[in-house]
């Protein structure tokens, strides 16, 4: 055997990856200072911390889109953050950029997360200034809620994961953790709805199948492709232009026809006053939430957020049968 410690990887690091990759010895740093670690770099460290977390453990009793879902092979949050992983390290290792800050970004873009999906944002947006948004309550989860020390370019990544989020990421890792998460929410979204019996495979887009393939499979490798080949030959993260339209386009398509469709709406009028019942009911009991749900100097509100926000879906609705639903004594 050979050991490698952190200085001889890191060393590898700038032999190994291109000149615009994140290196590890580079690292903005933390807002805690640390010894560095005998082996591993500070982005390893990073990822360790994030799979070993509450946080990311929840994720697996998390909704991607179909709640509650009876069959055993639909997406949750969990097995949706281990494929944008695998994505993002693909593209990561085919450019020479760093994998390990990818992979810590993607493992850890969607602990955020409230019950339900994205109708959990919609749920919160109500109680707070401007907008609740599950790529800043990341960043609070890990930087306050579950303090992980993580480096300024993991927390840069999560904040800036989503698209409509300005100013992006500093990083081409972050920037490849938010086509990963295109890449594959659409993907397995896509075979989620066909497995449901919301779509038919003839009801795709036809630029879809002739641009990406017939499977999923092909799906994936061919925008992986499309990214990897448009960012080499500009020099950032990009993905060429007909590729690109027609994801736009099965984008779209999968907002009317399976995200928005009439069915969705009434589950998420259900999930919303779910929500929205637990964080008024908190607000008014906050020495009910569990102090290792928030912080100790949050206001009322705060507290019952942070708490709903950290929720499973099943576990949501188990506390709000138990506040809520009438028992046979009432």
């Amino acid at each position: 055997m050979k050991v490698r410690n952190r200085s001889e990887r890191e060393r590898l690091e700038h032999e190994l990856l291109a000149p615009e990759a994140a290196f590890a010895d580079e690292s903005a740093g933390r807002a805690q200072d640390e010894e560095p670690d005998e082996f591993r770099t500070a982005y390893e460290r990073d990822r360790d911390r994030i799979v070993h977390s509450k946080a990311f453990r929840r994720l697996k009793h998390k909704t991607q889109v179909f709640l509650n879902p009876d069959g055993d092979h639909f997406v949750t949050r969990m097995t949706h953050t281990i494929q944008v992983t695998q994505v993002g390290r693909a593209m990561a290792r085919a450019l020479g950029l760093n994998e390990d800050l990818t992979e810590a970004i993607c493992l850890a873009h969607d602990v955020g997360h409230s019950p339900f999906g994205h109708t959990g944002e919609d749920a919160l947006s109500p109680f707070v200034e401007g907008e609740w948004l599950h790529s800043a309550h990341g960043v609070r989860t890990l930087t306050l809620l579950e303090p992980l020390n993580l480096t300024h370019e993991v927390l840069d990544g999560i904040r800036a994961h989503s698209w409509k989020i300005d100013p992006p990421p500093e990083t081409m890792e972050g920037w490849l953790c938010r086509y990963a998460d295109r890449i594959a929410y659409l993907t397995h979204d896509v075979s989620d709805a066909l497995r449901a019996g919301v779509l038919e495979y003839h009801d795709l887009p036809i630029k879809a199948l002739t641009t990406f393939g017939a499977t999923s499979r092909e799906w994936i490798g061919a925008m992986v492709t499309a990214v990897v080949e448009r960012s080499i030959e500009v020099g950032r993260i990009e993905m060429d232009d007909q590729h690109l339209e027609a994801m736009g386009e099965l984008r779209d398509f999968m907002f009317e026809q399976v995200y928005l469709r009439a069915e969705s709406e009434l589950q998420k009028e259900k999930a919303v006053a779910v929500i929205q019942d637990l964080v008024r009911y908190f607000e008014e009991h906050p020495d009910e939430v569990p102090d290792t749900y928030t912080v100790a100097e949050a206001d009322g509100l705060t507290r019952a957020i942070d708490y709903v926000a950290g929720m499973t879906d099943r576990y949501a609705l188990k506390t709000h049968d138990r506040l809520f639903r009438p028992t046979l004594l009432d």
